[in-house]
């Protein structure tokens, strides 16, 4: 999506050779304009998917799955990172490795929520190792449901996370794919 990469150039910075800090426009400060073209364009690469739900994880991916959702006209189901008293004592659980937080932490979904007749587009902000997704593929698994695809806004390609659920037969689409980056410049795959 030649917006968004011309989005990170402009307002995005690489700290170092592993972190890329969006947070002006895309996972703290939110730009909703620019996210109604996010979601546009994931409705345009899955909408023959046959997609009835969207899941992600929280916090960052929610706005952008509930932003893609209108056009798809189907609900958001969220993995939460803790156990609330407001899940249901029936839930899907998988343990995730938090690439930004550098520790392991399980995520949860009501079992109310994802059943063996959905057809689940995952969506999330960035793919770097993949640990997220992979969580929610076990979770989408353990409920018995069907994957339509997998959307990311931001692939750090030159991590294994792509590459990996690619290599699973993954329907994966990156809005972004970014090939490396450093405090010199960030430089997009093709």
């Amino acid at each position: 999506m030649k917006a968004l990469k011309e989005r990170i150039i402009k307002d995005g910075c690489a700290t170092g050779n592993n972190i890329l800090r969006v947070d002006s426009f895309l996972n703290h400060q939110i730009d909703i304009v620019f996210y109604n073209e996010i979601g546009k364009e994931f409705y345009r690469l899955f909408q023959t998917a046959g997609v009835n739900k969207i899941l992600t994880i929280e916090a960052s991916g929610i706005g952008i799955a509930c932003i893609t959702a209108q056009y798809f006209n189907v609900p958001v189901v969220f993995a939460k990172k803790a156990k609330s008293e407001n899940i249901a004592d029936e839930f899907y659980t998988s343990r995730v490795e938090s690439f930004t937080y550098k520790r392991p932490y399980d995520i949860i979904v009501s079992k109310k929520y994802l059943h063996k007749e959905d057809k689940i587009l995952i969506l999330d902000d960035f793919l770097a190792n993949g640990q997220a997704m992979l969580g929610l593929l076990d979770v989408i698994r353990q409920a018995g449901a069907q994957l339509a695809g997998a959307g990311v806004v931001i692939e750090k390609g030159f991590q294994n996370g792509g590459k990996t659920l690619r290599g699973m037969g993954v329907n994966l689409h990156s809005l972004a794919i970014v090939k490396s980056m450093s405090e010199k410049g960030i430089v997009f795959e093709d």
